[in-house]
């Protein structure tokens, strides 16, 4: 029985990390941690083992608890330091997305990761989804043959989170781009099985983040309080020749919206996500669109109760810890996209192309 210590019991821990934790037989949440005593209290009650500890200091947790995996729930600028003093004290750490607020903090979680021989894993959940496992399938099988082109989508209308500190930049380190734009770019180069980038230029925008009577989803925000960007755009181009154009909005003025999706176009076909999973190819003289039938088994990585992204991510997870084999997501991976998405703001900055 593995046991779990999570740090930071707000609402990514509550709707992704512990429901889908409390589904495994072979794990058991032990402790909780955050620096608001009354949601840890809240989450130990309602996900934790019979007697869960509660602690407001994952410092403490950590001296007191042997736990076998953290699970890192906190603001962007924390993942760091509390993944680091996880892994130092012999576990195992899930983070949430992105791995860190900042490059240099990404690759200090990667240094302790190599160093401690601890398994770091990140929350690209969305890499679990029918349509993403099916296209990793088909990608990894050669159908799109060599994938040139590509698209991340994460737009927007009007859906600024209005909680939390997703506004402040401080904490986070920016808005929409390292939000949900991480996901889609997570996506697209996980597909394309290509990390070696060559250079990034990139755009970044506050113009709708000081109105008033905006239409959000989730209401009104505070313009004093909003300190990050609303849309953030990225042309990245790899060492092969590749390119991949990034886009992400919480607010943008726009009917094409979408997120957590991606285009891919390469030498035999294209597919896409806009309607579902799309492929494209021109056969037998004719061109031709088909879209797979994922309502049936035999898509997701886990087939059981559920084909929630969230499940199938937290049992795989745990699963690479039992069988001590590579997370699906591999820490690796996650730092070229904070490194992507660094040089995205710092071109923007600059007005000049990062060149890696």
């Amino acid at each position: 029985m593995l046991k779990i210590g999570i740090v930071g019991c707000g609402g990514i821990a509550n709707g992704k990390h512990m429901p889908a934790l409390k589904k495994i037989k072979e794990v058991e949440m032990v402790a909780f941690c955050d620096i608001v005593k009354d949601r840890a209290q809240k989450a130990a009650a309602e996900f934790g083992v019979e007697g869960a500890n509660v602690y407001e200091s994952y410092v403490e947790m950590l001296e007191k608890e042997q736990l076998d995996i953290v699970h890192v729930c906190t603001p962007n600028k924390s993942h760091a330091t509390i993944s680091i003093a996880a892994m130092e004290s012999d576990c195992h750490v899930m983070c949430e997305k992105p791995m860190a607020k900042t490059v240099e903090d990404a690759v200090k979680m990667l240094e302790c990761a190599k160093k401690t021989g601890k398994k770091l894993t990140i929350g690209y959940q969305n890499r679990f989804s029918k349509e993403a496992t099916y296209l990793n399938k088909a990608c990894r099988r050669g159908d799109l043959g060599e994938i040139y082109f590509a698209k991340a989508h994460a737009l927007r209308r009007r859906a600024v989170p209005t909680w939390g500190v997703f506004l402040n930049e401080e904490e986070q380190g920016g808005g929409p781009l390292i939000d949900i734009g991480t996901h889609a770019l997570d996506l697209t180069l996980w597909m394309m099985d290509n990390y070696n980038v060559k250079s990034v230029k990139g755009s970044v925008f506050k113009k709708l983040g000081d109105q008033t009577k905006t239409g959000n989803t989730w209401g009104d925000w505070d313009p004093k309080e909003y300190s990050v960007e609303d849309s953030a755009f990225g042309f990245i181009q790899m060492q092969n020749g590749a390119t991949i154009i990034l886009e992400s909005s919480w607010a943008l003025n726009t009917l094409d919206v979408g997120e957590a999706k991606t285009t891919l176009c390469g030498t035999k076909a294209g597919a896409d996500m806009h309607d579902g999973l799309r492929f494209n190819k021109a056969d037998l003289g004719k061109l031709t669109v088909t879209k797979p039938d994922l309502k049936s088994g035999g898509v997701a990585f886990y087939e059981g109760e559920s084909i929630n992204p969230a499940d199938c991510e937290a049992r795989k997870w745990v699963d690479a810890v039992i069988n001590d084999t590579e997370p699906i997501v591999k820490p690796e991976q996650a730092l070229v996209v904070t490194q992507i998405l660094e040089a995205i703001y710092k071109s923007s900055e600059t007005g000049k192309q990062i060149d890696f």
